[in-house]
């Protein structure tokens, strides 16, 4: 579904501090399945998954989605992309405080013109799924870091993705919710969903519910299997 060719990476390119994130990455991600990326802090896997998930543009290098080259669309197209193909799970949530876990759910659907009396039925239903209902009316900052994170869960599926992203999702989480997320993750993954994850934790990377994992170093793949 997503192949990258030569793509090379580069921040402040010009200047005296440049530096190059990725160095010549060729990777296909295997439709249907979850992939995780893991390596050291600096490796690069996170600039990678920003790249796969259309949130950020290569320097150098071609990203092809369902056999169509998007490296050089305009932003207001791969916006669209984004909203259609992709749902994000953020590694700080990006919860917006102040709201309730309905209202944080359906905000990325407000573009997609769907009436709010649907989306609202659809945020319920997505909560039942996580065993979230009860807290449906509560406001984000009153929750605990796991039912945040099921919040932000339910926030990437509102639009119904192909392709979820997640950076990190057990980073701020402890055993029992990093087991309790990998339990949603492969009720996500019997769905049929793709998904894409970085990851420092073990109990992440080496769980059955990973298919491929893709070890990065110093902006380069060394592994994949």
């Amino acid at each position: 579904m997503i192949e990258l060719t030569g793509i090379r990476k580069a921040f402040n390119q010009g200047r005296h501090n440049e530096y190059w994130a990725l160095s010549g990455i060729d990777l296909a991600i295997p439709d249907q399945r979850v992939t995780a990326l893991r390596g050291p802090s600096g490796s690069g896997k996170t600039t990678l998954l920003t790249i796969l998930g259309c949130l950020a543009r290569p320097t150098e290098g071609r990203v092809r989605l369902k056999d169509e080259d998007i490296s050089g669309l305009p932003e207001r197209f791969l916006t669209e992309i984004r909203r259609r193909t992709f749902g994000f799970i953020f590694q700080q949530f990006n919860l917006i405080r102040g709201l309730s876990a309905l209202e944080n759910i359906i905000l990325p659907a407000y573009p997609t013109g769907q009436p709010r009396q649907a989306l609202l039925e659809k945020a319920e239903a997505l909560l039942a799924g996580v065993d979230l209902g009860q807290r449906r009316d509560a406001q984000v900052e009153w929750l605990s870091g796991g039912e945040q994170q099921r919040v932000a869960i339910c926030r990437a599926l509102i639009n119904d993705p192909e392709i979820l992203i997640a950076d990190e999702p057990t980073a701020n989480l402890d055993t029992k919710l990093s087991k309790e997320f990998l339990g949603i993750l492969e009720k996500l993954a019997d769905q049929g969903r793709t998904i894409v994850l970085t990851s420092h934790d073990p109990l992440v990377v080496d769980s059955a519910v990973v298919d491929f994992v893709v070890t990065l170093r110093d902006g380069r793949i060394v592994d994949a299997k």
